[in-house]
């Protein structure tokens, strides 16, 4: 009797024992599709090179960015191919929170300021929340510091000197090694140069990445205006290059047809043409400093 009392007790043991294992891997496994994974590094940086990225500054990093393009290849061997010229744009871009971010920049280009908000509104992820795409909304305004903008041929007032922008970035990363956005976006002037060129110009960016190794991946920039004035003989913004991750801080060097570097500026000003040999040599740095929490 006792040796059956004592089987019969191992049994009851164990099927208990068993129970809570399988009751906690089903818990397990419940937890798990309660939960949220949120796709990050879909870029390495808020920029692809002249345009907003789909990617956002955390809540309290600075983002100090040094843009610097030199002068045309084209212009050959006496100017170094480009090296003895120079254009430039510092910007300090700060993350309010996770979703949100603004910016100012400065660039030697028309001596323009200019400033900008950015909101995510959707982070691509996977679980229980399921979003194939991060949506990213960003306006910007800028200023032209040039003492006489307009050689004199009209009155320079500070509405004058104004632009605008505003897009929506669509942005998906399909795997570990690649990622592709588009943004349409209006670019609006206060004033043009001739009145047949518009004041709102359409368009479209696209933007690539694609992952080489761990620390390297090369990108593309493209920005496509649809109603350029046809008469004008300019060329659509095309930057490529590559990403190099070095710790804190990100080095991008590219080459690109357009010597502005602020979405008025690369969108609207005329831009030279590759085949011709009319683009420039760059690099551009980012750092980043985490100043509150």
């Amino acid at each position: 009797m006792k040796k059956y009392l004592l089987y019969t007790a191992c049994i009851l043991f164990s099927s208990v024992n068993l129970f809570a294992q399988d009751n906690g891997s089903l818990l397990d496994e419940l937890g798990s599709d309660n939960t949220t994974d949120y796709i990050t590094s879909t870029f390495k940086s808020p920029k692809v090179i002249n345009s907003h990225s789909v990617e956002m500054l955390q809540k309290g990093v600075l983002d100090f960015r040094i843009l610097h393009r030199f002068g045309l290849i084209s212009n050959g061997a006496y100017e170094m191919f480009g090296l003895d010229q120079a254009t430039m744009r510092l910007s300090f871009d700060y993350g309010i929170t996770n979703n949100l971010s603004i910016g100012i920049g400065r660039s030697t280009r028309n001596k323009e300021f200019d400033g900008m908000i950015k909101y995510r509104l959707l982070q691509q992820s996977k679980g229980a929340i399921n979003n194939a795409v991060s949506l990213v909304w960003v306006s910007g305004m800028t200023i032209n510091g040039l003492k006489d903008p307009f050689a004199g041929e009209i009155e320079t007032t500070f509405n004058r000197r104004l632009a605008y922008y505003h897009q929506l970035i669509v942005g998906r990363k399909f795997n570990e090694k690649f990622s592709l956005q588009l943004s349409p976006m209006i670019v609006h002037r206060n004033i043009t140069t001739t009145s047949v060129d518009p004041n709102t110009l359409f368009g479209m960016e696209v933007g690539a990445r694609y992952k080489l190794t761990n620390r390297f991946a090369l990108v593309l920039d493209y920005t496509h205006a649809f109603n350029r004035f046809p008469g004008k003989i300019s060329y659509n913004p095309l930057s490529v290059g590559v990403d190099i991750e070095t710790g804190g801080h990100v080095f991008q060097l590219h080459f690109s047809n357009a010597v502005g570097m602020n979405e008025r500026s690369f969108v609207a000003d005329n831009n030279g043409s590759w085949l011709d040999g009319k683009f420039m040599f760059g690099f551009n740095l980012s750092r980043v400093f985490q100043v509150n929490n």
